[in-house]
């Protein structure tokens, strides 16, 4: 990446900025400004937040190009107010619609919106609700959401949530997080393939995804790539789903992305 322009846009400074959702509850994020008055806003995935490496990695990355991120922790989650909900997408692309609305009504244009994992397919869910972003990039999100569940819980799973909830238990034995009957229908009654027809021609959407992914293989990302109009793929070869040894490559591939994109809006 080139280093001659962050010495024309010196970083400014990391600013907490809390964002009322809908519901009233404070979003809490971090945004890098730069100075620039286009904005991309980075999602995390499942159980994750805003700390995430690879959010940390992409808004540095973007930092050093003179590119103002803001990365924030959807409700329930991180610093943010709410409770956690297993499922919730619609709403928490409800909640990056609020953050989105923040930054335009402080005229910042918000050139494009990011998710890893499960964050991935939250900003296409929003592309396909809204038609306020040109440009989005989803990290390792996931086509079949149904089967998710399955390799995550066991086919079992209806049968054992018939009681209203299940409470799923790390390692150690204590509860990580419980899942409603009301929240598992949530994500098995959202279509990503339906989904992902309604995002306009007008958006363009790039896909990353890692061919070693361990946790949403790699065909989910060429599934996607059939059916998304104005669409691209790009395969990180050996790379996990969270990018463990391929940091540097996701940044690279992302930001020269969001780049080119930023230069043909202008």
């Amino acid at each position: 990446m080139a280093h001659s322009q962050s010495s024309q846009n010196p970083v400014m400074e990391q600013q907490r900025v809390v964002i009322p959702n809908k519901h009233g509850e404070k979003l809490v994020g971090l945004l890098h400004e730069t100075g620039s008055k286009e904005i991309v806003i980075l999602c995390h995935g499942f159980i994750s937040t805003k700390a995430d490496r690879t959010m940390v990695t992409l808004a540095a990355a973007l930092e050093k190009e003179g590119i103002t991120a803001f990365r924030f922790d959807f409700a329930g989650n991180g610093e943010s107010e709410g409770s956690f909900e297993f499922g919730n997408y619609l709403r928490e692309a409800d909640d990056l619609h609020s953050v989105i609305r923040h930054f335009f009504e402080a005229n910042r244009v918000v050139s494009a919106i990011v998710g890893h994992s499960k964050g991935g397919d939250v900003v296409l869910v929003y592309a396909s609700k809204y038609d306020d972003i040109n440009t989005v990039v989803n990290v390792s999100g996931r086509y079949d959401l149904k089967k998710g569940i399955e390799e995550r819980f066991g086919k079992d799973f209806m049968e054992r949530i018939e009681d209203g909830y299940v409470d799923i238990k790390n390692k150690e034995g204590s509860v990580e997080f419980r899942v409603t009957k009301e929240s598992l229908m949530d994500r098995l009654n959202l279509d990503m393939h339906e989904t992902c027809l309604k995002i306009p021609k007008e958006c363009r959407v790039l896909t990353v995804h890692g061919s070693a992914d361990e946790t949403i293989p790699v065909e989910d990302a060429f599934e996607l790539a059939k059916i998304i109009p104005n669409h691209k793929l790009h395969i990180v070869e050996g790379a996990n789903h969270n990018y463990t040894k391929h940091q540097t490559e996701l940044a690279s591939v992302v930001v020269d992305y969001l780049k080119a994109a930023l230069q043909r809006d202008q």
